[in-house]
């Protein structure tokens, strides 16, 4: 190949290469998004898998590369979360214990499915059918829920006692905490997390991160994309809030954490600004025996501010029913 050749090959083969980037980000521009989700899920040392339970497709991450009589690990994230938001403390927790990581239908990469029911007794009857598909063990596993997350879990415990062994609640909704700027603004029927333009993808990032170095960094187009995936998920949003944040049922995990026998972790940062650490006295109320653990300098994501802190929590959990 002459000099020539291989001269215009190195100014056809970049062209080429942007042409294809230029067309994949036409025809599907949240790839952007999805793809670094593939490299974060990859770096935790995670598998992707999905699966139809029922009516939705669940798409889930997980790790079995855990000793062969290691306990099973179920994570679920919280409101406007997804699976990703475990990815930190999963990769402290991958090689001890086997792990799943689902999106909750209506979340993430799982379906959605028009009408349908979204809010927390819903949900608690979905995971038990997931765990009972991926996960039936009988010892129970570990159910770990954060925000959202924690009230399903919550009321999973609480009525399919067979199917946990273990539960975490991490910054969990599901109580009447004190009042605070996002409590009073879902009482009065907004959405405090709602994503519409640069501004308030700002305020949403300030509200749930204490920690502004644990912010994730999305340049354009990046940051782009995802306002226009919220923008579209904003009706969605209202739906699953109105049912979590503001029906007769947002309060049922609270109620039904009293019938919670099984450890508890209650877990919580001082200073998260979305679901005030006073919720943590109002589960442990209904729940004496769980054991508290308040962490300092971090906010709504400890997952992400201080995976740690988070994993170290939930190990004791798991090996001495305790943490310190």
């Amino acid at each position: 190949m002459t000099q020539r050749s291989l001269r215009l090959l190195a100014i056809v083969i970049p062209l080429l290469l942007v042409l294809v980037v230029a067309i994949v980000l036409w025809r599907d521009p949240y790839s952007v998004v999805r793809a670094d989700f593939t490299r974060q899920r990859i770096a935790a040392g995670l598998s992707r898998d999905s699966a139809v339970i029922d009516d939705h497709r669940w798409v889930y991450a997980y790790s079995d590369d855990a000793p062969k009589d290691a306990p099973t690990v179920v994570m679920l994230h919280g409101f406007t979360g997804s699976k990703e938001n475990w990815y930190p403390v999963a990769k402290l927790l991958r090689g001890k214990y086997r792990l799943l990581i689902p999106d909750l239908p209506g979340w993430g990469e799982s379906q959605r499915v028009d009408g349908a029911d979204y809010g927390f007794l819903a949900q608690s009857e979905r995971v038990d059918h997931f765990i009972g598909k991926f996960a039936a063990d009988p010892r129970g596993v570990v159910l770990l829920g954060h925000s959202m997350g924690g009230g399903i879990a919550a009321v999973v415990a609480a009525r399919y006692p067979q199917q946990v062994a273990r539960v975490g609640l991490i910054d969990a909704a599901g109580v009447r905490f004190a009042d605070n700027r996002f409590g009073e603004q879902v009482l009065a029927g907004k959405n405090p997390f709602a994503v519409e333009d640069e501004a308030s993808l700002k305020r949403y990032l300030e509200t749930v991160f204490h920690d502004a170095r644990a912010r994730p960094w999305a340049p354009w187009p990046a940051s782009s994309i995802y306002i226009n995936r919220r923008r579209s998920d904003a009706k969605f949003e209202q739906q699953v809030l109105a049912r979590i944040g503001r029906s007769d049922e947002s309060f049922l995990p609270g109620k039904a954490a009293a019938a919670i026998y099984q450890p508890t972790l209650l877990l919580w940062c001082r200073q998260d600004a979305v679901i005030d650490f006073s919720a943590m006295e109002l589960y442990a109320q209904r729940i004496p025996h769980a054991n508290r653990v308040l962490l300092d300098g971090c906010g709504h994501m400890s997952l992400v501010e201080q995976p740690q802190m988070v994993a170290q929590a939930i190990e004791m959990l798991i090996e001495r029913g305790q943490t310190q």
